[in-house]
Formats: C-alpha cells, structure tokens, sequence
C-alpha cells in the first residue's frame, strides 16, 4: 500500500468520535422479526430478518444452515457495520460479541459484483469503494442507510462463543472504524433448537 492510500484508510478509524448509544434495551423480549431504536445521534434505525428456510421456525429455533436475509434502516452510511450473530453484552457501553464465525476477513480481494448474493456466518457492510477492495458489501441506499446481509448460521458455537450458554442476537454494530462507538449496536434476539 502507498503511504497516501494507507493514510486515507487509517484516517476515519483514527478521527471517529462516538456518536452514543441506539437506544435499544438489552432486554428485548420475545423473539420479533423487527425492531427499532432511536439511537443518540438522533437517526432512527430498523433490524429486520427473514429467516428464508425455516418453513414454521423463527428466530428462536435456529439450526446449522439456516439463512437469514438481515435489512436494514436508518444507519449511518458513513460508517461501516458488521452484522453477526453475537452474544449479548452485559452493559450497553461494551461491544457486541464475540460472534459466531468471528467478524468478516479484511483480507484484500477481487471487487465483487454489486448486488451478488453470498451468504456467510457474518457480512460487512461499508460503502468505500477501498474497504468493498477487502470483502465488504455496499448499502442499498446510502440516503435512506439501508442495507441488505445474507447470514448463513454456522451453528449454536464455535470457538468464539456458545450460543447454548450466553444469550445471543443477530446483531449490527459499527465496523473496526468505529469499534468504540455503541450507536449501531442494534439486535434480534435469537436461540436454537436442540
């Protein structure tokens, strides 16, 4: 990498200042397809799934290959996020996780086509055209901050975390150029069968 380019990716990690926190309680009840939350930086966002195999299951009797298709609204396009199925943290001021499959490779690739389907444990999404370089998805509407991920379920656990033994939800929260930052930290209760 030129020291330009390097410079201009390190540059929003760098300068982020936390906006806040969404507004969403950690205690969600129930197992809805949909929820919203007004976050500090006064944007309302809206996490809804389909969960696209499960005949009559829902987000509470999740199995190994089910695949949820995740959209959604209000989100700050300037920032990136990460959308996962993560243990619920003890308090709103910590991050989300750890997460099943981990956090998207920020490895460099090939650019993918715009709009292709790929389903995978975790999805990134960050409209720089750089960050799209290392496997990120771009928002469907920057204007609107909408977005559409494509969560393939490895299973209950992995080496990161057990789903069996912590509450988790599929989660959305800002990506490593705002780690700190808890405003996107938006989420859908899930659970498992068996």
């Amino acid at each position: 990498m030129t020291g330009g380019f390097a410079a201009w990716l390190v540059a929003p990690i760098v300068m982020a200042s936390p906006q806040g926190f969404s507004g969403q309680d950690l205690g969600v009840q129930g197992y809805p397809t949909s929820v919203e939350a007004t976050g500090d930086d006064g944007r309302t966002r809206t996490l809804s799934a389909t969960l696209e195999n499960g005949d009559d299951r829902e987000l509470d009797r999740l199995i190994a290959g089910d695949r949820i298709v995740v959209t959604g609204t209000g989100y700050n396009a300037d920032l990136g996020i990460y959308v996962a199925i993560c243990a619920v943290p003890q308090a709103l001021n910590e991050k989300p996780g750890p997460c099943l499959g981990g956090v998207p490779a920020t490895i460099p690739g090939e650019l993918g086509e715009v709009g292709a389907i790929e389903y995978a444990p975790s999805n990134w999404i960050n409209d720089q055209w750089a960050w799209r370089l290392f496997g990120a998805r771009s928002f469907d509407d920057r204007g609107q901050g909408a977005f559409t991920a494509y969560i393939e379920v490895p299973g209950f656990g992995d080496e990161n975390v057990d789903c069996r033994e912590r509450a988790c939800g599929l989660y959305t929260r800002n990506d490593h150029t705002a780690l700190d930052d808890r405003v996107q930290d938006v989420y859908l209760p899930v659970d498992f069968m068996g």
